[in-house]
Parts: structure tokens; sequence; C-alpha cells
């Protein structure tokens, strides 16, 4: 059986501009969410990271916020260098269409090339 919030959920998300914002706002919460984690994995308090990080406390709390959407890449990767994570973004379609690949297989990261003359080759 439905709670009563779960049927006005249902209906506020037949709104498209309503069902983009939940979204957004649930991309935000799983980012905030992963950095407190991590911090307590760690054993960290907001103000022992704000202090590995040369930053206020004010700013951890904000990362750790649900609502908070302006992290740039180059801060979450301090955040994970410091809690030995690593930052990993995903692009995903938003729907899929029969036959459409995006990539065939997965990009390799860090691969070293050498260049002799022209020519391309892998080491």
């Amino acid at each position: 059986m439905k709670s009563s919030f779960d049927k006005y959920l249902e209906a506020q998300l037949k709104d498209p501009e309503f069902a983009a914002r939940f979204e957004r706002a649930g991309e935000a919460w799983d980012v905030a969410l992963q950095i407190a984690a991590l911090r307590n994995e760690a054993g960290l308090s907001q103000k022992d990271l704000a202090k590995l990080l040369k930053i206020s406390q004010q700013q951890i709390s904000r990362l750790e916020s649900p609502g908070y959407e302006g992290h740039s890449l180059s801060t979450l990767r301090r955040v994970a260098k410091v809690l030995h994570a690593r930052v990993r973004v995903t692009f995903e379609p938003e729907q899929k269409v029969a036959g459409m690949r995006v990539a065939e297989t997965a990009a390799t990261y860090r691969e070293k090339r050498t260049f002799s003359r022209g020519a391309r080759q892998k080491s």
C-alpha cells in the first residue's frame, strides 16, 4: 500500500520540470552522502578534513549538504585524495535508443603513447 507521500511524489513526478529538479537533487544528495561517508570512515570530523584541505569547516559542511550543487571537479579531487579515494564522473544517455551505442569499449586513461616521425604507436 502506498503512503500519502508516495502518492503525492508520484503525482509530482509527472511534471517534467519537477522530475528534472528531483533528479538533480538526487545527484547532489549522492555526492554529499559519499563525501560524508568517506570522511566518517577515515575517522575525521568536518573540522579535521577542513584542516587537511586548508579550507574552512563551513566549506566542508557545504560540500556535504544535499542541496549544494556547486561542487567543482578540482575540489572533489582534492577531497578524494585526502580521503584516499578517487573521483569518477559518468555520463549516461537520457534515453536508450535501440541500436545506438555511445562507445564500443571503455576508454583507457593515462595510456602512454610514443611518436616517431609522424607515426603513432602505442607503447
